[in-house]
């Protein structure tokens, strides 16, 4: 009753941004299939939704406040952009921070798709009509497999830094060099599990993703992780998705570097466009993050000037 109540008076709040309005920055709440989902609303000085808004979804395990969400915000707001940096809820109710790993884990990476989409409805019904989609990491991913079965016509591009890329052989080897165990046992265990109709089974005690060395999580979840899906690979998107599309690199990235070549058969310079960010990793950091929002912003106007 209490989150119910928050949730109406921050309703209440937003309506009022549909006129002029400083610039502010709200916590939001959506209930969503029996959880409490929340975002940050970043709103530039004297804008309102109505003037459009950039959805950025974070990375794995990660979380919306993390400094290069936090950044991409402050530097949109800069230069006129208001944004909603949404925090996925792994499965949890009213999450914040980062993935807990003491927490079993029964989340899948398609259960981002959903929340994502739950957010541009919750920004639709509110009058927005011009809508940027951006991600970093495997939110990319996410992201584009959103846009591609649920385009809209609110959705007027999308921008996707270091988007995530997923092969069996790239699994394998982060895999073992991450935690020096092998995934495949542990994977056909959880693939039988889930033949068997016991997805919801837990795996105790395996390592999970980046920052889970030991945890909890049913056999469906590490399953939809790192079964080899090309659904959870960036390129698997490129020639699906049907909004302008710029992905940025940075050319220090360790994490995602072989990026460019994977990405380089769909780059056309019209559909899909590829801009790096010269001495950048993969999250961006001081001066490098200027660099990319300098090159999102830039490419977001010139698709506007021709829609």
């Amino acid at each position: 009753m209490q989150k119910l109540s928050r949730f109406k008076l921050y309703g209440l709040m937003l309506l009022g941004t549909l006129m002029t309005s400083p610039s502010i920055a709200e916590d939001i709440r959506l209930p969503y299939q029996g959880l409490t989902l929340n975002a940050n609303l970043s709103l530039a000085p004297g804008s309102s939704l109505s003037d459009g808004v950039v959805l950025i979804t974070h990375g794995t395990q990660a979380h919306s406040r993390l400094e290069l969400i936090q950044g991409l915000q402050e530097r949109l707001r800069d230069q006129g952009r208001n944004s909603l940096a949404i925090n996925l809820s792994f499965g949890i109710d009213d999450r914040h921070g980062l993935w807990d790993c003491s927490v079993p884990s029964r989340y899948r990476h398609e259960d981002a798709v959903g929340e994502i989409g739950a957010w541009v409805e919750w920004l639709k019904n509110r009058g927005v009509k011009d809508l940027v989609l951006m991600a970093h990491s495997r939110g990319g991913s996410q992201t584009l497999w959103y846009a591609t079965e649920h385009d809209s016509d609110i959705i007027k591009s999308l921008v996707l830094l270091a988007p995530g890329l997923s092969t069996r052989e790239r699994e394998v080897a982060g895999y073992r060099k991450r935690f020096n165990k092998e995934l495949l046992p542990l994977l056909t265990r959880a693939q039988n599990l889930v033949a068997e109709g016991r997805g919801d089974t837990l795996l105790e005690d395996v390592p999970f993703l980046f920052i889970c060395p030991e945890t909890s999580v049913s056999a469906s979840s590490f399953v939809s992780f790192y079964a080899d899906d090309p659904r959870r690979d960036t390129p698997y998107w490129l020639n699906k998705v049907k909004k302008p599309t710029l992905i940025i690199f940075g050319t220090a990235d360790t994490v995602v570097p072989e990026l460019p070549e994977r990405v380089a058969p769909f780059v056309d310079g019209e559909r899909i466009h590829f801009e790096t960010v010269d001495g950048a990793g993969h999250f961006f950091r001081d001066l490098n993050l200027d660099d990319a929002v300098d090159a999102a912003v830039a490419f977001i106007e010139s698709e506007e000037k021709t829609q």
